[in-house]
C-alpha cells in the first residue's frame, strides 16, 4: 500500500475549564461527529473520573473514564449486569427489547450457557478454516475499488468483508448476502435497530424455520437446536441473537475502516509496518485501541457499591467510555500517538471479563488479513475527499472515506 498524500495527525486534546457543566454535552451525538470528546474524557479523567448525569431525555447515570475502573466494570457481572440493556437509550424507549435474551444482555450463568452455543463458529480453529474465505473477500473489494478507480473505506471495503464473514457464519447462502449487506447499511445509516427491519426480520424467521427442519453445519443451526438450562431458545431469542450478531458487524467495519484511516494519516508509521512485517500483530492491536468502536457500554448496579469515593446505588446505571479507557496516560505511555509498535497494549476495545468480545479472534484475523494484502499488493490508496464521522454515542468511526485506488505501478 503507497500512501499519496499525508494527512494532519490527531491533536492531542488540552485539558480547559469544566466541559462537563453544559447538560448533555457528552449525549449528544454531534460531538462524537464533528467535536472533540477526547478534550472532554480527558478532562473528566483528571477531574471527575466517576461523574453523575441526572435524567433528561436519557436516564441518570454515572460516567467512567479511568481504566481500572473500567476494566474493574467488566470483570464484576455479578454487582454490574448486562440483563437490562448495554447500551444508552431513550427513556420514552422503554426497556431494550432484547434484555436477558441476547448474549451481549444476559448474565452468569446464562450468559456462559449461550456464549457455549456460539463459541465453536469463532474459536481459532473456526477463524483459521474461514481465512482463505475472509483473503478472497479482501482480495475481491480492492480489485472492485482498483477497476473502479475510487472506493469508500467504509463500505465498499470495510463493511463488505465483515458482513460477508458474519452472514457465512451464521449460515446466510451466498446468494443472499448481498440482500443482509444493504438492509444492514439502511439500519446502521439511520441509526435504527436491525430488529425494526421488516425485511431483515422477515428473511431470518424464514431461515430460522428452515434450519429448525433440517439443520446444516452453521451457527443459526447450533441456536436452532440449542438448549439453555435444559430448554430450547425461543424463536425471540434465536432471531434477536442473530440481529445482535449482525449488528456487531458495524464494530467490525469501523475498526477495519478506521485502521486503514489511522495508516493514511500517519505514513511514517505505516513505512514501519511495510519494513517489519513481525509488527503486524502489535499494529493489529494499536488499532483496536487507536479506533475503539464502541464507544460506551453501560450496566446496572445490582447492589451498593464505591467507585472512587462515589456510592453508586443498587438500580443505579453506569456507563464506561471505552475511547477514554484506551487513552488513559496511566496506562498508556503517550496515549495520543499512533505507535504500530506498542507494546505492551491492554487496551479494552473487546471489553474484558464474561462479555469479553466472542469476535476477538475474528477482529484481528481481518485486521492482519486486510493489511497484509494492501501491503503486498501494492495498491495505491489516497484519500480523496473528507471524512464523514458517524454522529453517535454507541459507536464511534467514519461514516465514510473516499479514496482514489490506483494499481499497483
Amino acid at each position: 500500500m503507497t500512501v499519496l498524500a499525508e494527512h494532519a495527525v490527531q491533536p492531542r486534546p488540552a485539558a480547559g475549564p469544566d466541559p462537563v457543566g453544559r447538560p448533555g454535552l457528552l449525549t449528544d451525538p454531534a460531538l462524537h461527529a464533528t467535536g472533540d470528546p477526547h478534550a472532554i474524557w480527558r478532562w473528566m479523567r483528571e477531574h471527575s473520573p466517576v461523574h453523575r448525569h441526572e435524567a433528561g431525555e436519557l436516564p441518570a447515570f454515572w460516567s467512567l473514564t479511568r481504566y481500572e475502573d473500567i476494566r474493574a466494570v467488566y470483570r464484576d457481572p455479578a454487582t454490574f449486569s448486562s440483563a437490562q440493556g448495554v447500551l444508552l437509550r431513550p427513556l420514552a424507549l422503554g426497556e431494550d427489547p432484547g434484555a436477558g435474551q441476547t448474549l451481549a444482555l444476559t448474565d452468569p450463568p446464562r450468559h456462559k450457557q449461550l456464549r457455549g452455543l456460539m463459541a465453536d463458529w469463532f474459536n481459532t480453529r473456526a477463524v483459521r478454516e474461514l481465512e482463505g474465505f475472509m483473503r478472497d473477500a479482501v482480495r475481491d473489494t480492492l480489485a472492485l475499488g482498483v477497476e473502479r478507480g475510487a472506493c469508500d473505506a467504509v463500505d465498499d471495503v470495510a463493511a463488505r468483508i465483515s458482513m460477508y464473514t458474519i452472514a457465512r457464519i451464521i449460515g446466510v447462502p451466498r446468494e443472499d448476502q448481498e440482500s443482509l449487506f444493504q438492509w444492514a447499511n439502511e439500519c446502521f445509516l439511520a441509526h435504527r435497530s436491525l430488529a425494526a427491519h421488516h425485511g431483515f426480520m422477515g428473511y431470518f424467521i424464514d431461515l430460522m424455520d428452515q434450519r429448525t427442519a433440517e439443520p446444516t453445519d452453521d451457527l443459526l443451526s447450533s441456536l436452532a437446536h440449542g438448549t439453555v438450562d435444559g430448554e430450547p431458545l425461543t424463536e425471540e431469542e434465536i432471531l434477536l441473537n442473530c440481529e445482535n450478531l449482525v449488528g456487531a458487524t458495524e464494530n467490525g467495519r469501523l475498526a477495519l475502516a478506521a485502521g486503514l484511516l489511522a495508516l493514511l494519516e500517519h505514513p511514517a508509521e505505516l513505512a514501519r509496518l511495510r519494513a517489519d512485517r513481525a509488527l503486524l500483530p502489535a499494529a493489529g492491536e494499536e488499532i483496536l485501541r487507536w479506533t475503539s468502536s464502541a464507544t460506551h457500554s453501560m450496566r446496572t448496579a445490582t447492589r451498593p457499591v464505591e467507585i472512587g469515593g462515589h456510592r453508586i446505588e443498587a438500580g443505579d446505571k453506569v456507563v464506561v467510555w471505552v475511547p477514554s479507557g484506551n487513552r488513559d496516560e496511566t496506562v498508556f505511555t503517550d496515549p495520543y500517538r499512533f505507535d504500530v509498535g506498542r507494546t505492551p497494549n491492554r487496551h479494552l476495545a473487546l471489553a474484558a471479563g464474561e462479555h469479553f468480545c466472542i469476535g476477538s479472534t475474528l477482529a484481528r484475523v481481518q485486521l492482519r488479513l486486510l493489511l497484509t494484502e494492501l501491503l503486498d499488493s501494492g495498491i495505491e490508496l489516497e484519500q480523496s475527499g473528507p471524512v464523514v464521522r458517524l454522529s453517535s454515542i454507541h459507536v464511534a468511526g467514519p461514516e465514510s472515506v473516499p479514496l482514489r485506488v490506483r494499481a499497483p505501478r
